[in-house]
């Protein structure tokens, strides 16, 4: 009896011991901000938005040298105009800045779409190359090691270089 209890003991603490060796999960972890900064697409993509930003600031620049002149000409010739003729050239002028600050805010609604647009299909390609690699290395859980990212300790598996070698850089 004393051999059989020894024997059910022994046979507990292995099915215990396996279950907690199969129970674990494979982790690794990956900054995302890393890979998608390092991805060729990403700085055509930067480019490409740089270029634009550029453009409205130069029309945003023309449009206020517009206004500045138009101002300081109409100061100058305040004196010899009616009240009737500075009323109506103040209300320009006010119509100026306020189609000044409507470009502007379309602009910056344009500049945000358009990196939207750009940035989420890279996104999605390294979210893809990181399940592809995951999935052939057998990880369950893969952190994002992203400083504020939410992962304290990062002494796993690091799949940044082979997620890079995944999009063939």
């Amino acid at each position: 009896m004393k051999q059989f209890k020894t024997l059910l003991f022994a046979s507990l603490l292995f099915v215990g011991a396996t279950s907690f060796s199969t129970a674990q999960s494979k982790i690794a972890h990956i900054n995302t901000t890393q890979l998608v900064e390092a991805m060729p697409e990403m700085k055509t993509a930067q480019a490409e938005i740089e270029r634009l930003t550029k453009t409205y600031e130069a029309e945003i620049k023309t449009m206020a040298t517009e206004l500045q002149n138009k101002v300081k000409q109409y100061q100058a010739e305040v004196d010899t105009k009616t009240e009737e003729e500075n009323t109506a050239r103040a209300q320009e002028v006010q119509t100026m800045e306020q189609s000044i600050r409507q470009y502007q805010g379309q602009a910056q609604q344009d500049l945000q779409k358009k990196e939207a647009d750009l940035l989420k299909p890279i996104f999605e390609k390294a979210k893809a190359a990181i399940i592809k690699v995951s999935k052939a290395q057998g990880f369950q859980y893969v952190l994002d090691s992203t400083q504020g990212g939410g992962v304290l300790v990062a002494d796993g598996k690091d799949l940044l270089a082979d997620v890079k070698t995944e999009l063939g850089f």
